[in-house]
């Protein structure tokens, strides 16, 4: 049977983006970079991380892992998949994502609909127990 190992996610700004989904969710963070993994980035011509294109967010809960990679063509339509993220006050998680950079598209009795910085959107729904 298939286990999920990676969320992916193609994007314009993949540093950025990680970042924003990094603060965005409990116990992640973008992934250090070694020396063995600054090493391949300059051998590919890179000397910013800040224009890596994959950059990885990992959990130190041990979830799934997130992808961030450059694509040169942007979003065009809704997203097809989305993440579904709970919180205990669906306002005051809308306030905070908002303020790393999230916009809010859509209000409804049992969930919010917001976007991240490169349109992908996201429900936060509220947290059950």
């Amino acid at each position: 049977m298939a286990r999920l190992r990676d969320i992916v996610l193609d994007c314009a700004h993949p540093a950025a983006t990680a970042r924003f989904w990094a603060a965005a969710l409990d116990d992640c963070a973008v992934a250090p970079y070694d020396d063995e993994e600054l090493a391949r980035l300059r051998a590919l011509g890179i000397t910013d991380v800040e224009d890596d294109p994959t950059v990885l967010v990992e959990s130190s809960q041990g979830g799934p892992r997130m992808w961030f990679q450059l694509v040169p063509e942007g979003k065009r339509c809704k997203n097809r998949m989305h993440l579904d993220l709970s919180a205990p006050d669906l306002e005051a998680e809308a306030r905070r994502l908002v303020g790393l950079g999230a916009t809010v598209r859509a209000r409804f009795a049992d969930h919010l609909v917001l976007a991240d910085p490169e349109g992908n959107e996201f429900c936060v729904v509220p947290q059950e127990g």
